[in-house]
Formats: C-alpha cells, structure tokens, sequence
C-alpha cells in the first residue's frame, strides 16, 4: 500500500482540459485566420496578375503600333525615338540596334508572344518582342507601380488580417460565453440539489432550442433521482414502521420465557417467533418489490394469457373449499408485460376478496377497446367510496383487528397498483353487481 501511494504520489497531475468556450474561441479563430490567410493571399495575387496583364496589354498594343509604322517605311531611328519615354524600345536588326533609351539596350529578346520579367538598374521590367523578316522589336515596360501596388495590399492585409481576426476571436469568446451562459446556469442549479431539496428543478425559457432540451432532459432525470431517493426514504421509513411490532411481539414473548420459564412454553415461543419471523418476511418482500417498481419501470416481457392466470387462481381457492369461485366469464385476452409481476397482482386481489367474501367470489376477463379488464368480485360489506382510494396506501389497513389476524402486511393492493402502473395499467374499486366490492384491474391489451 505504501508503494501505491509513493508511485501515484509521483504520477504527474492530470492536465487541465481547456473550457469549451476557449476551445470554440481557439477553433472559429484558427478556422478565420486560415480563411482570411487564404483570402488575402489570393487577393495579392490576383491583383499582381491583373496589374501585370494591363502591363502586357499595353505593350502588345504599343508593339503593334511600332511595328505598323515600320511597316509603312517611317525611318526607325525617327520613328522609335519619339515613342512614349514610359516604353523601352529596342530595334535590333543585324547590323545596328536602334533604341529610345540607353536602359533599352539591356532588354533581353524573350521568345514571341512570352513575355517575361527582368530587372534592369535595379528597375522591374516586363519585356515583350516580336520577330520579323528585317529584325526584332523588343519593347520593355516599368512594373514599378504593379510591386507598390501589391507591396501596398500585402502591407495593408498583413496589417488588417490579424486585427480582424482578433476582433473575429473577441466576438467569438463574448457570444460563447452568452451562449454558455445558461448552461453554467444548470450547472450551478444542479450543483446546489442535494437531500434536502430534491424538489428544485433547473428553469427552461421554452425556447425549444439546444439549451433549454438539455434543461428538460436535467429535470427528467432529477425526477428519476428524486423519486428513487422518494422511494428508498419510503421503503427505510415503511420497513422501520412496520417491523417494529413483530420485534416487539417476539422481544415480549423472549423476554418471559427467559423471567418466567414456565408461564411460556418454549413450544409457544417458537411458535410466536416463526408466525412474526413469517410475517416480517412477508413485509420486506414487499417492500423490496414496491421499491423495484418505484425506481424502474418494466422491461417489456411476453405475452401474458390473462385466462391462465385467472383460472390458475380460481383452482386454487377452489382447493381451499373455503368459499365457492365462479370463473365462467374469464375470456381469452393477452397483455404484453412480466407474468411473475401480473400473477403477484392477480393473486393479491383474488387474497383481498377471499379475506372480505362472505360465500362466493366472481373471477373475470374480457377486452375492451383495446384494454384487458380483470374483475374480482366479492359477496362481502362491500367499502365505502370514500375509503376506495385509501385502500391502495401502503400499510393502510380499513379493518386493522381482522387484516392483521388474517396474515395481511397492508401492502397487498399497494403492490398491485405499482404493478398495475408500471405496465401502463390502473386499479379502481367499484360496486359489484349483486353486493360486495369489485376490484378491477385494467391494462393495454397485447398487440400484433
């Protein structure tokens, strides 16, 4: 252990990870600064192309006109000298060479219709020429003003690139810090949820955009964490509650048996203690079922023949020869759900008739429009409307003397209503038709 700790001790600390409003500064500016790069890179050289072609064009126009004139037996010396200063003019015949300017005879004679550049006295030049049966006609232009014109936009791009792309990196780092903005703020309402204020959700603008889905999206799950933790804070609360008389009743019965050996047989103790030992089983049982469906919904399972369980449970009461079962009008209807899940439900209703029924029990199924009804009907008291909600509390008990002494945990109907909502189904209580309750038990009939 104490070589773990020397080796994390030294392990280097984890880097930092950049904000994400850093990280979308630095990514719109990187993607900016190469667009704009590329943008001013082009405009230079398309504007030192264009300049350079006006250039050529001149002197392919000014060439044609030397040469027209020599065409018409003007004397070349007479008519070369006075063309425009701004022009070099070279005539070079085999014999002599006839220019406007001393500069003019460095020109070089680049090949017909390829003009090419040259520097002449430290002057940019462009120089263009034309063969012909007595000579060669070779014309030279300054580029001086086309390298301070691109000279000029370079100077002013490299300048005004990156101002624009530190104004673009300002604009970005402002609208994403505004756009971040709510979510720091669900961060900070998150963060400030703990045990005690579960009930606190993070608050939507309805926009319907990105931030406000993911305001929705927090608040679902902070109502899956609150209705767990809901959940687990009933079941130590329920479990605490109703495990307190069993305990008691066997702590009692130990405590006498151990001061007064022979007012309780240890026969009568055992007795006790496996009858509470039975039911405190029955109650954790069903608590940890109440909790399962309270933090989770059911996976959907198979089909389920609501018949088979129906009649699978008026065969079993029959063999009780307690009360008589009518099971004529269960019908052949499917639900989609857990069969262990729905048989637990169907048998705790079937329980609570039995315990209420005077002489006889009703069973029955049938589909309506697309929902599978099961009707449990007893001959009993029947409840009144004004208790027929209470009865599906937890460890609610409408007759306390006789539920407990008939082995009820109060949590039977509790667990069929979880049972019943987690399949997309209720639970209600109605009158049945000759006296007594009716428990019916509604769910979506299996499709396909």
């Amino acid at each position: 252990m104490v070589a773990d700790r020397q080796v994390d001790a030294g392990a280097p600390a984890p880097r930092r990870a950049l904000s994400i409003r850093t990280r979308i500064t630095i990514g719109a500016t990187l993607v900016v600064a190469l667009v704009l790069g590329l943008g001013a890179w082009g405009i230079v050289a398309l504007l030192g192309q264009t300049l350079t072609t006006g250039v050529a064009t001149r002197l392919e126009s000014e060439l044609t006109s030397i040469a027209d004139g020599l065409d018409e037996g003007l004397v070349a010396s007479a008519w070369i000298a006075e063309r425009d200063d701004d022009v070099l003019i070279a005539w070079r015949t085999g014999s002599s060479t006839v220019i406007n300017d001393d500069a003019a005879l460095a020109l070089p004679t680049p090949p017909a219709d390829q003009p090419v550049r040259t520097t002449i006295a430290g002057e940019p030049l462009l120089v263009v020429a034309e063969t012909r049966d007595d000579g060669v006609l070779v014309l030279g232009a300054s580029l001086r003003d086309v390298t301070d014109a691109v000279g000029a936009a370079t100077t002013l791009l490299l300048v005004g690139v990156p101002l624009a792309v530190a104004v673009i990196a300002l604009v970005v780092w402002a609208v994403a810090a505004r756009a971040l903005t709510p979510v720091e703020r669900i961060r900070r309402q998150v963060e400030s949820i703990d045990a005690e204020a579960l009930d606190r959700r993070v608050p939507g603008d309805g926009s319907g955009d990105e931030i406000d889905r993911l305001a929705g999206t927090m608040n679902r799950m902070l109502d899956r964490v609150e209705e767990g933790y809901r959940a687990r804070q009933r079941f130590a609360g329920d479990a605490s509650h109703e495990l307190r008389s069993p305990l008691a009743t066997i702590r009692q019965f130990a405590e006498l048996t151990r001061t007064h050996p022979e007012a309780a047989p240890s026969g009568e103790l055992a007795d006790v203690v496996l009858d509470e030992g039975a039911r405190m089983q029955d109650i954790l049982e069903g608590l940890l079922l109440l909790a399962r469906l309270d933090e989770a919904a059911v996976r959907a399972g198979g089909t389920v023949d609501l018949d088979d369980l129906m009649l699978a449970e008026a065969q079993r009461i029959r063999a009780l020869d307690r009360i008589a079962v009518d099971a004529r009008a269960i019908a052949a209807v499917p639900v989609a759900g857990d069969e262990r899940l729905l048989g637990r439900a169907v048998r705790n209703v079937v329980d609570n008739a039995v315990r209420h029924a005077s002489s006889r029990i009703a069973l029955g199924v049938r589909a309506v429009d697309g929902r599978a009804l099961i009707w449990v009907d007893d001959d009993g008291a029947g409840l009144p409307a004004s208790d027929r909600e209470h009865v599906f509390e937890r460890f609610v008990r409408l007759d306390e003397a006789r539920s407990r002494e008939a082995g009820g945990s109060g949590l039977g109907l509790a667990i069929v209503r979880e049972i019943a909502a987690a399949h997309g189904g209720s639970v209600r209580i109605d009158d049945a038709p000759g006296g007594g309750a009716r428990f019916v038990l509604e769910l979506p009939e299996a499709t396909g």
